[in-house]
């Protein structure tokens, strides 16, 4: 593999650990480990923790696909490896 792939891969795999980096400090941080803190506040009538646990792991796994594909198709264009 020649130099440009490797920085191409290098800067996907980057992109992939941060994004499951945020995902699990969302998911498992404020939805177990930190349950106990956010419950003192509420959300329509929900402590925070539970919000955290039931929605806020999936709103933030969305939030991720689509902050994933917007930056691959930047890391495509810049390494010439788009689809267009």
């Amino acid at each position: 593999m020649d130099q440009q792939h490797q920085a191409y891969w290098k800067a996907n795999i980057k992109l992939v650990i941060s994004c499951l980096v945020v995902w699990g400090t969302v998911s498992f941080g404020a939805g177990i480990l930190l349950v106990d803190f956010f419950n003192q506040f509420h959300i329509g009538g929900y402590p925070l923790g539970f919000w955290f646990a039931q929605q806020g792991s999936l709103i933030t796994f969305l939030v991720l696909i689509f902050y994933y594909a917007i930056r691959m198709n930047r890391l495509d264009r810049h390494y010439g490896v788009n689809e267009d």
